[in-house]
C-alpha cells in the first residue's frame, strides 16, 4: 500500500468510550528510565532503524519535558511485567498558530501483541489523560496504519485536510475500509 501521512482531529473528548484490558495485562505510567523501553517498543514496530535511532529522537522530542511523561505516557504490561504497548497523552500545536490541543502521539503495540484487543484500551486511557488538559485532539499517522485509522475513526476522530495528498490518502483508507468517510 501506498505510504501517505495524515493528519485526524477530534473536535471534543467528551464521551469517550471504555474498553477493558485483556486478563493478566495492566496500564502504567512512564517513570524516569523508561525511555529505554519505550525505544524498544517504538523499533519493534519499525517506526526506527533501531532503538538507538529511537532514543535519540525520543530525547531530542520529549527530553526536556521529562516529568510530563510520568503524568502523559502509558504502558501496557503483560502478565509477566514487560511493557509491550505505549503510547502518549501529548500535546501540540496542530496548525502552526500556537493554539495548544492534545496529541495521541507515539502509538505502537510490539507485533507479537498485535490483535490481542490492547489498542482500544491504551486509546481510552490516553483520551482521558487528553480531556483532562484539552477540549480536543489530533493525531498523525499513515494509510500504511489503515487498522488504526479504523480504529481512530471509529473513536470520533475525523480527516484533517491539509494538503491535494490528503485526499489520494482518504481515498484509499475508504476503499481499504470499506466505508464512506469523506462526505
Amino acid at each position: 500500500m501506498k505510504r501517505i501521512p495524515l493528519k485526524m482531529v477530534k473536535k471534543d473528548l467528551l464521551n469517550i468510550p471504555e474498553y477493558t484490558l485483556p486478563t493478566g495485562f495492566q496500564i502504567r505510567l512512564f517513570e524516569k528510565g523508561d525511555d529505554h523501553i519505550l525505544a524498544r517498543i517504538e523499533s519493534s514496530v519499525d517506526e526506527f532503524k533501531n532503538e538507538i535511532a529511537a532514543l535519540e529522537h525520543f530525547t531530542k522530542e520529549f527530553g526536556s519535558h521529562i516529568d510530563e511523561m510520568s503524568n502523559r505516557c502509558l504502558f501496557i504490561e503483560n502478565e509477566h511485567g514487560e511493557a509491550i504497548a505505549t503510547t502518549t497523552a501529548w500535546y501540540g500545536d496542530l496548525n502552526g498558530d500556537g493554539e495548544i490541543s492534545g496529541r495521541i502521539h507515539w502509538v505502537s503495540v510490539v507485533p507479537k501483541y498485535q490483535g490481542k484487543k490492547l489498542s482500544k484500551p491504551l486509546l481510552s486511557a490516553a483520551l482521558n489523560i487528553l480531556a483532562r488538559h484539552h477540549s480536543k485532539a489530533y493525531l498523525t499517522s499513515q494509510t500504511t496504519s489503515y487498522q488504526a485509522i479504523n480504529m481512530y475513526l471509529n473513536y470520533g476522530f475525523e480527516p484533517y485536510l491539509t494538503a491535494p495528498s490528503c485526499y489520494e490518502a482518504w481515498s484509499l483508507m475508504e476503499n481499504t475500509l470499506n466505508r464512506r468517510i469523506l462526505l
